[in-house]
């Protein structure tokens, strides 16, 4: 894993020296591509479909692990984020990633809570951001330093946030970096959970409490064509009585803003939910078409 950001720059001026002959066509050389997946590290099999992909799009493949301080609210959360070094390095070798950049917290973030930011505006304070009010605007600003640093052609990212992936779209639109950003759709256990380090920490009850959150958002999509008030009102439904579950918000989105929808909305929409099942924060989302 490189730590450096001079380490970084000289592995991938070399990468691309590497690919070149490859990339380039007999009428005109061309750069190779790069594409760019930021994690935080504790590497599961959803990543992987993001490699996947990635592998798929471009010619050098750049994962970063990087546990961003910015993003909790205490010290004692984030020396508390799980942390598994060797497996994401056997895991993202065995996937034939070409650069793994893990940098220190000074590395990236000379200055700590200092640095310049990206803000997320308004929207970064709605959803995820009502409770979680410093999380988006530190996850910019280090997609941000990362996009800068890598140049890439492609970003990829999971569908699991949905709120992220747009405002990282929104950035990246706003800002002109020239990135395209490309999106992989959630994976799921058996059970229908989002794959996650959360779930395996759950004991059987509260596993099985978990799971109505995935069921609350099918109800929603079985409920769209009767209106944005029957969708919400049936998953909602759903949960009753499932003591176990915390709801901090059920809505439905309009995916070109990510506003809330009003009752008279028909068309593509997004179902969000997140809520918190002893002590673990889930979140999760569903495209639904409201006729």
């Amino acid at each position: 894993m490189i730590r450096t950001i001079e380490g970084l720059r000289t592995r991938l001026a070399e990468a691309r020296a590497a690919a070149r002959p490859t990339a380039a066509s007999a009428l005109s050389p061309a750069e190779p591509t790069v594409a760019l997946i930021s994690t935080i590290g504790a590497l599961h099999e959803g990543h992987e479909d993001l490699i996947r992909l990635a592998r798929d799009r471009a010619d050098i493949v750049v994962v970063s692990v990087f546990v961003n301080p910015l993003r909790f609210a205490t010290t004692a959360e984030f020396e508390a984020y799980p942390r598994t070094p060797e497996a994401d390095a056997a895991l993202l070798a065995g996937l034939g990633v070409d650069i793994v950049f893990a940098p220190d917290p000074a590395e990236l973030l000379p200055r700590g809570a200092e640095t310049t930011r990206v803000t997320a505006g308004d929207l970064g304070l709605r959803y995820e951001g009502r409770s979680r009010p410093r999380y988006f605007d530190a996850l910019l600003t280090v997609e941000a330093k990362l996009m800068q640093l890598v140049q890439p052609d492609i970003a990829v990212y999971g569908r699991r946030d949905r709120q992220r992936v747009f405002l990282v779209e929104r950035m990246v639109s706003d800002l002109f970096f020239g990135v395209e950003v490309l999106s992989v759709d959630t994976v799921r256990g058996e059970d229908g959970l989002p794959v996650s380090t959360r779930v395996g920490m759950l004991e059987p009850r509260d596993l099985a409490a978990a799971t109505r959150l995935p069921r609350a958002l099918e109800a929603a999509a079985s409920n769209a064509d009767r209106g944005v008030d029957a969708c919400i009102a049936a998953a909602q439904s759903s949960l009753m009585g499932e003591e176990r579950i915390r709801l901090d918000y059920l809505v439905v989105v309009d995916p070109r803003t990510f506003l809330p929808v009003d009752e008279g909305h028909r068309g593509p929409a997004v179902a969000l939910i997140a809520a918190t099942v002893a002590g673990h924060r889930f979140i999760d989302n569903t495209e639904i078409y409201i006729g």
